[in-house]
């Protein structure tokens, strides 16, 4: 199983319910050992969890970059 999630808020952004996905399909593959270390983690249940931006922060980011400078945007 596959959970998105943002990074920055923690909102469930999506799920992908299979016992085995391929990550080629996902285009994890394509991320560098550091991308993937900062976006991809793995639960002790062997879920993948994705670490995204949702929509509103990305938003709120765009409009105050100073914002990156705090541990959660929501403060």
């Amino acid at each position: 199983m596959i959970k998105y999630v943002c990074k920055h808020c923690g909102h469930h952004l999506g799920l992908i319910d299979q016992a085995v996905v391929d990550e080629a399909r996902l285009g994890f593959d394509s991320l560098t050992i550091e991308e993937r270390e900062s976006i991809i983690s793995y639960e002790s249940n062997g879920d993948i969890v994705a670490n995204v931006v949702c929509e509103y922060c990305q938003e709120a980011l765009e409009q105050n970059p100073e914002l990156i400078l705090l541990s959660n945007l929501l403060q």
